[in-house]
């Protein structure tokens, strides 16, 4: 047999191995899957239009007082802390899953060089944080006039 095509127990004995080390890299930091993705919240959607770069955060359950936004050296940092909405620990509760992220959070984007930083703007509503981050008037296209 070529070592290009390998028999459908090699393959399925390497896929047995693979999910062992997955289980084994994330078993250590919780047991769901959002535990494993601590640094994923909130889920970020970036992109640009002709005029700004647009971030969209999908971040339900917000306290706006503990929402930190800075631009500093063309990074922008969203940071804050989402409450649990579990109930108080006890013995008449019970929790048997538990995905939602919960506890202190911190997201950074690289902004691209023609970001304005002195010209940006947030909103919030319905569990999704927009920023707009105004491009530099010197960036944005101009039509010349010929004479």
């Amino acid at each position: 047999m070529s070592p290009m095509f390998r028999s459908s127990a090699d393959l399925f004995a390497e896929l047995n191995r693979m999910q062992s080390l997955l289980d084994q890299a994330f078993s250590a930091s919780g047991s769901s899957i959002r535990a494993g993705a601590r640094g994923g919240f909130p889920v970020l959607n970036v992109g640009t239009t002709p005029t700004a770069i647009e971030v969209q955060a999908l971040a339900p359950g917000l306290d706006l007082d503990k929402l930190d936004i800075t631009v500093d050296r063309g990074l922008l940092v969203i940071a804050g802390e989402r409450k649990s909405a579990l109930p108080p620990a006890s013995e008449r509760t019970g929790v048997y899953a538990n995905e939602r992220f919960a506890g202190p959070f911190r997201r950074v984007v690289s902004l691209p060089e023609d970001a304005d930083a002195a010209r940006v703007e947030a909103t919030y509503r319905d569990g999704v944080l927009r920023i707009s981050v105004a491009k530099r008037e010197s960036s944005l296209p101009r039509r010349i006039e010929v004479n």
